[in-house]
């Protein structure tokens, strides 16, 4: 009689080389740091995306559309808004209005759209 055995689990360890900007590489050696040692960790939306710190109304649609893993081609598709319009909503030069945040919340598994507004 055949027996399933599972095969021993084997770690492999690769080195990675990135070039980043000087000023980052305490963030990225401490974020290695979290990984290797298997600790969970929130991140704000201005470590994520500091581009956004003083825009605070601007960065929640992008963060959320990265969160769910989706391009503003196929938020667009889900929501019906053009993909321009997302792009403009984005970058400040398009409001979204309470009907389009809506289609947003609902797409991105938000539970109240007030945030986009």
């Amino acid at each position: 009689m055949s027996v399933t055995t599972k095969k021993p689990h084997t770690e492999e360890l690769v080195t990675v080389r990135l070039r980043v900007h000087r000023q980052n590489v305490q963030k990225i050696k401490a974020y290695a740091h979290a990984v290797e040692s298997g600790e969970k960790r929130n991140y704000s939306v201005s470590e994520v995306f500091p581009e956004y710190e003083d825009k605070p109304n601007l960065a929640p649609l992008r963060a959320y559309r990265t969160r769910e893993g989706l391009t503003q081609k196929q938020l667009s598709a889900l929501t019906e808004i053009p993909q321009h319009h997302l792009s403009e909503m984005e970058n400040g030069k398009r409001g979204i209005g309470k009907e389009r945040a809506r289609k947003l919340a609902t797409a991105l598994n938000i539970s109240d759209y007030r945030i986009f507004l």
